[in-house]
């Protein structure tokens, strides 16, 4: 069973994550909260910092909590999941790893992900076809020290990014998006030719402070858009 916490937390973030209560929408008193699960005032007050430490909800004195209102022009891009995209579009999808290793990052992914240069990381690279026309090639590093069981994995059965999204939930996202010409290696993975424009994508993710995943994705210019869905300015 689940501690009683959890319970209460998972509630209060179904209810919000639901939209069953909006922004501004006052939650219950701490009281209240109390008599609804049979709990201690202690229990209670250890759900609500959570909640507001991970900036679902705003607690301000005498006012009470509330659903903290939307960050400001706050953009957000999808988690990517190729498999579950292809099955939707009703296309064939296969993914190739064409490398795994695990090694020593460098200084300039030490830089990007915050980790120790030398710090072990299970590395990949991955051709992503659908329809046998190849729609991107990704290089992953993949935080052992997050994901221990990420190194005995062989991702035969689903590609890593697909792997990592049912196994390991994210709290923090980050994304930069870039425009690229392929190099002649590039160009011969896509089936692009040499100098053509493409999309790159590094997505980075955290659980609850840990880094989880780095994710650098290059597309085919021509056969792909990325969508940003963005919040309203208060």
């Amino acid at each position: 069973m689940k501690h009683l916490h959890q319970r209460i937390r998972d509630d209060i973030e179904a209810r919000i994550m639901s939209g069953e209560w909006p922004p501004g929408h006052r939650i219950p008193f701490e009281h209240e909260l109390m008599t609804e699960y049979g709990c201690s005032r202690m229990t209670v007050n250890k759900v609500l910092s959570t909640l507001a430490a991970n900036g679902l909800i705003t607690r301000r004195r005498r006012a009470g909590t509330v659903v903290a209102e939307p960050s400001n022009q706050q953009a957000v891009l999808q988690i990517q999941d190729f498999a579950l995209e292809a099955a939707r579009a009703g296309v064939d999808y296969q993914f190739k790893i064409l490398h795994r290793a695990i090694e020593p990052i460098d200084a300039a992914a030490a830089q990007r992900i915050g980790l120790p240069v030398g710090t072990k990381m299970l590395c990949l690279s991955t051709l992503h076809v659908m329809d046998d026309v190849p729609q991107a090639f990704e290089q992953r590093l993949i935080n052992l020290a997050t994901v221990p069981e990420a190194g005995d994995e062989p991702f035969t059965d689903v590609p890593p990014g697909t792997w990592l999204l049912r196994r390991v939930p994210w709290t923090d996202a980050e994304h930069i998006v870039r425009a690229v010409n392929a190099d002649a290696t590039m160009a011969k993975r896509l089936r692009i030719q040499s100098g053509a424009a493409c999309l790159v994508l590094e997505r980075r993710t955290w659980q609850a402070g840990a880094f989880v995943t780095e994710a650098r994705i290059t597309y085919p210019g021509d056969r792909h858009q990325l969508v940003g869905r963005f919040s309203p300015v208060a």
